[in-house]
């Protein structure tokens, strides 16, 4: 785990089951996007990635969550998400689950922490 964080957005920019941030990461040597949304009052990241087909999540950017505010869903296939732990909770992503990315939110601010696999994106 690397020491670097990097900035996302400000707290204040993520409601409760509101519209999520997409930020840009290499996953796997592969430019895509990570994300986070608010839930439970926490804050959630993950790779933006369907666990069933490696596709972006998100119908219009930043929506995430399915019309209960329960679940993040799939805008293609309709898998869905517990937004707690990224487990699959129901659709074809069956025992899947999204690849979390480390959050830290402090002072105000939301971060994101590179790993082995999912760096900053290249330039």
């Amino acid at each position: 785990m690397s020491d670097t964080i990097i900035t996302i957005c400000a707290s204040d920019e993520l409601l409760e089951g509101g519209k999520g941030k997409r930020f840009r990461v290499t996953a796997g040597g592969e430019d895509t996007t990570g994300f986070v949304v608010r839930y439970d009052g926490v804050v959630r990241g993950y790779l933006n990635r369907c666990a069933h087909v490696p596709i972006e999540l998100d119908w219009n950017e930043g929506d995430f969550f399915d019309m209960s505010g329960l679940y993040l869903m799939c805008s293609t296939h309709g898998a869905i998400y517990l937004p707690e732990s990224g487990r699959c909770a129901g659709g074809p992503c069956r025992g899947g689950r999204l690849r979390p990315i480390t959050i830290i939110e402090q002072q105000g601010q939301i971060y994101w922490q590179p790993d082995d696999y999912i760096t900053p994106a290249r330039a």
